[in-house]
């Protein structure tokens, strides 16, 4: 099977088109002409058939019937007509040899006295009047039917001209659409070619943007999505080497301290088994953490919703923190209305974690004797939750960045007291499983307001 490239059927296309619409265009040409040039000969031949009508007429008068046309038709109808030029009637240059007119002469009684009738209604006769009487008729034969070997040789001379500029027309179109049609693929090629490139994990490939039509959006989509593959791979990078670098820590530790039980250098004291058991939690909630984000980014975290009120979670959960936030010295307020109407369509479990992850990010990121406040309101539709605590704040810039994986604003905190920097990741996940959104603000009180919005149930609305 013989495969045709897409430069070639482009070609095939374009020449086929201009090839049909010229063909439609020499029809249309030549009819015209045809018809043209008739109606042309017909205005002229019954220009013509006026003085014709009033010679017959004369020479009728003469003889006093049409017995001498009947004799010698040829000879009278050559002199009538010799008589309308010598008469000056005749507009047209004579033209050498007999003539040999188209006419059809009838009688008084309408039968045929010279020439050729042919069909019935194809000749438009005119009446011969003598002594206000009808002595005869006449009348030309259709143009058609008539042409002259000069009349012939102009038509044969139209029609050569015009299959000419049809034949040159389409050697033109020949010319120029192959060029046309390699230069309108080669952004197509260009891409094809930055595609292979990209494929092979060449991320930073790109293709120039030469034109604003739909290749021009083409090359803009192909440059969109190499930048987002570009940015994925970096990301996919960097969370690998942040999971290697986070579980380092904890098992260099481990590693460590299990070394020094085992030469002796440290004694097997409960304070050594209670340090170790302690990098195992930290390191089995890194794990954990990392499961449950893996999860949400694969789709498989699973969530049990029903119909609760989110204000007695959100209540619960603040009364699980306040003994730790008293004990580090921080006020925790509540603004949250009761016997609200605040019920959603959600998982305990899960916003339990949400709020749990938030309480803990305030505790361990506010400055002793600051203050957290958590509100609760009720809109047209919606639910609005917001965590404002005090100073430290954190700066526009990092704002953007808190629920990235690993991401944590002072990298020199440790983690027994910063964390791992998943948690806000995990948080941007259950809020997004729910429909909601959750958003970061500068706070009134100097530090961070993290605003969570959710949809009402309808019942409430």
């Amino acid at each position: 099977m013989i495969r045709i490239g897409i430069t070639y059927r482009l070609f095939l296309s374009i020449l086929a088109a201009t090839c049909a619409a010229i063909l439609c265009m020499f029809l249309v040409m030549q009819w015209s002409i045809n018809r043209g040039f008739l109606r042309y000969l017909d205005a002229m031949g019954q220009q013509d058939l006026e003085s014709i009508k009033v010679n017959l007429a004369e020479v009728y008068s003469r003889h006093g019937s049409w017995d001498f046309l009947r004799n010698d038709p040829g000879y009278w109808v050559t002199r009538v007509l010799t008589d309308r030029r010598e008469a000056g009637t005749e507009s047209r240059p004579e033209k050498p040899g007999p003539p040999k007119p188209p006419l059809v002469i009838l009688d008084g009684e309408q039968q045929t006295i010279f020439g050729n009738p042919g069909e019935p209604g194809t000749v438009n006769y005119r009446p011969i009047i003598h002594n206000n009487l009808t002595v005869g008729y006449v009348g030309l034969l259709p143009p058609k039917q008539f042409l002259s070997p000069p009349q012939l040789k102009f038509l044969q001379q139209q029609k050569f001209a015009l299959i000419t500029a049809v034949l040159g027309l389409v050697l033109v179109v020949m010319v120029f659409s192959l060029p046309l049609a390699r230069r309108m693929l080669r952004p197509i090629r260009t891409i094809a070619a930055a595609t292979r490139e990209l494929a092979s994990g060449k991320y930073a490939v790109r293709v120039p943007v030469t034109s604003s039509d739909e290749l021009g959006l083409l090359a803009r989509s192909f440059n969109a999505m190499a930048g987002a593959l570009e940015k994925n791979e970096k990301a996919r990078r960097q969370w690998v080497a942040d999971i290697s670098h986070e579980l380092r820590t904890p098992i260099a530790v481990l590693r460590g301290e299990i070394e020094a039980l085992l030469e002796g250098v440290r004694d097997t004291t409960p304070e050594a088994v209670r340090s170790l058991h302690t990098e195992v939690v930290r390191l089995h909630r890194l794990v954990d953490d990392l499961h449950q984000l893996t999860l949400s980014d694969l789709g498989a975290l699973t969530y049990r919703k029903e119909d609760l009120n989110l204000a007695d979670v959100l209540k619960d959960s603040a009364d699980a923190y306040r003994a730790e936030f008293a004990r580090k010295g921080i006020a925790l307020a509540t603004d949250i209305p009761k016997n609200d109407r605040s019920n959603v369509f959600a998982d305990r479990e899960r916003l339990q974690q949400l709020f749990s992850n938030l309480f803990g990010n305030s505790l361990k990121y506010t400055d002793t004797g600051g203050k957290l406040i958590v509100r609760l309101r009720c809109e047209t539709g919606r639910v609005t939750i917001d965590f404002e605590d005090s100073v430290p704040g954190v700066r526009a810039e990092d704002m953007e960045k808190l629920f990235d994986h690993l991401y944590r604003v002072d990298a020199s905190r440790s983690r027994a007291s910063g964390g791992a920097g998943l948690g806000l990741a995990i948080c941007k996940k259950i809020v997004e499983a729910h429909d909601g959104t959750i958003t970061t603000h500068v706070s009134s009180l100097g530090g961070l307001l993290m605003r969570i919005t959710m949809h009402l149930e309808e019942e409430n609305l």
